[in-house]
């Protein structure tokens, strides 16, 4: 049993690393607060300063602080805001969850790729990120890839999630698309929310709400994912998790709290920077579990996949474009 004095320091340097990202946030908006969070996790890995000391606090950052902040990801979800799109828009955030995952892990299997990292690929591409990553792989433990494994695929988040970022505002502007059309196939095609909220700046203040409105929608898709994958994982393990992971259960509560409750403006704000902090602080800690040389080892076969995910989820959302508005 791991004493509270034994978690204290890890926990203390993931949190002060997350205000760091928070406030580098606050000054540049275009900096998305868990991309600065991983990037200094993977910068204090290399130098190889991780000491033993901060171990027990950084696993705990990277599995309940995740889960903490995922769970308050509900929050951000009205779900008349998400019906608002329209059935046509949905059904695309759809193909793009569902058809998306299945594609990536279609092309796993041509590619060689192990099934638990193309699992967490074809989740983290499809759905939200990084969050979606550290959630299946909690989810799926203790078959799944592993904190370096999982780490490794939020690196390649981080990367190919950027080039999406800068690439389809680009293509939208080449095809004509307006900003509300290119908001939502920016939405609907790339990784991490602030990601899509750089994109949509790109685009035009017209193409920020839709962007967040149907990457939201996307966001919202993560809990039956996960309740699949759960009761998957019952049927193969001896010890079984639960049908419906806790954090799961809660990040749906707080859909539905922010959909019927009339929640005051100064506590969604003060979720939201809770919910801000806590993944920034667990994505610090997922950085600091990656091996230096985990991305050196990383094969072709796995960056192709990557690669490939990206371009499915891009080619699957680009009928937003057409049915927005």
């Amino acid at each position: 049993m791991v004493s509270t004095r034994q978690l204290g320091p890890g926990l203390a340097v993931a949190a002060a690393a997350g205000a760091v990202a928070l406030a580098a946030h606050a000054v540049v908006a275009a900096l998305s607060p868990t991309l600065v969070a991983i990037a200094l996790g993977i910068a204090l890995a290399a130098s190889g300063r991780v000491d033993q000391r901060l171990r027990p606090g950084l696993g705990l950052a990277s599995r309940r602080v995740l889960r903490v902040g995922v769970a308050l990801l509900g929050l951000q979800l009205a779900l008349p805001q998400i019906v608002a799109l329209g059935w046509p828009v949905l059904l695309v955030v759809a193909g793009v969850v569902g058809l998306g995952i299945t594609l990536t892990l279609a092309l796993a299997r041509r590619l060689g790729v192990p099934g638990d990292t193309a699992l967490l690929i074809a989740c983290g591409f499809s759905i939200c990120g990084a969050a979606a990553v550290v959630a299946v792989d909690g989810v799926r433990r203790p078959r799944a890839a592993g904190p370096d494994g999982a780490a490794a695929v939020v690196s390649l988040v981080v990367v190919f999630g950027s080039v999406a970022m800068l690439l389809i505002p680009a293509l939208a502007g080449l095809a004509g698309l307006d900003q509300v059309a290119a908001g939502a196939w920016s939405g609907a095609s790339i990784h991490e929310v602030g990601q899509v909220v750089v994109a949509g700046g790109i685009l035009g203040a017209a193409a920020v709400p839709v962007a967040v409105a149907v990457k939201l929608a996307r966001v919202l898709l993560l809990a039956p994912v996960l309740t699949i994958l759960s009761v998957r994982s019952r049927r193969a393990d001896v010890v079984r998790p639960p049908l419906v992971p806790g954090f799961v259960a809660a990040f749906l509560g707080c859909v539905v709290a922010r959909t019927v409750l009339p929640l005051p403006a100064v506590l969604l704000d003060v979720a939201a920077l809770v919910q801000s902090g806590a993944l920034a602080t667990a994505m610090f800690a997922l950085g600091c579990a990656l091996d230096p040389g985990a991305l050196r080892r990383t094969g072709a076969p796995v960056l192709l996949l990557a690669a490939g995910a990206t371009g499915i989820v891009a080619l699957l959302g680009l009928p937003a474009a057409w049915v927005a508005g």
